[in-house]
């Protein structure tokens, strides 16, 4: 069994020192993990909205578009 040399009290401060600043990053990390994933699930939210929207409205021009092959030329408003 090999045992580890101890560590001069400097390395060790110098280990924990970075050790703290592992944690603190990963700890900023998680909450930005968090936001991110919070402003995903609401922008797929708006996405299925806006699916939703537009499949109504092209159902809604479908049945209100005439049946017949009408020319658009027809449709001008009196003034024309």
């Amino acid at each position: 069994m090999t045992d580890n040399p101890p560590q001069a009290p400097a390395d060790k401060l110098a280990s924990e020192s970075r050790l703290t600043a592992l944690e603190i990053k990963a700890s900023f990390l998680e909450d930005t993990v968090d936001q991110l994933d919070s402003a995903l699930a609401r922008q797929q939210q708006q996405i299925d909205a806006l699916l939703r929207e537009v499949l109504q409205l092209r159902t809604q021009w479908a049945s209100a578009a005439p049946e017949s092959g009408r020319n658009p030329r027809d449709e001008l408003p009196p003034h024309y």
